[in-house]
């Protein structure tokens, strides 16, 4: 889902392909020629940050197999194990 939302965003910020984004010296710019770069920035920024979401969602899931010695959650029935 989220990989077709940044999909969306690309194709919305008219993404052009196969020439870079520069200006030649003496030129001026038509606003037509280049893409935004406000929408690419935001979507690194969602990907980093899904990244780290699931980063951190690994690392609970690992802690929690070690606190509780199972992954299932019908079985999981405290955080402070069997006494």
């Amino acid at each position: 889902m989220s990989h077709a939302a940044n999909l969306l965003i690309f194709s919305v910020n008219r993404l052009k392909r196969g020439a870079p984004p520069l200006i030649a010296a003496g030129g001026s710019l038509r606003f037509e020629a280049a893409s935004d770069p406000l929408p690419q920035a935001l979507i690194l920024t969602a990907i980093v940050i899904s990244f780290a979401v699931l980063a951190f969602a690994l690392a609970l899931l690992h802690r929690i197999f070690q606190i509780a010695g199972c992954d299932d959650l019908d079985r999981i029935r405290s955080t402070e194990g069997e006494t």
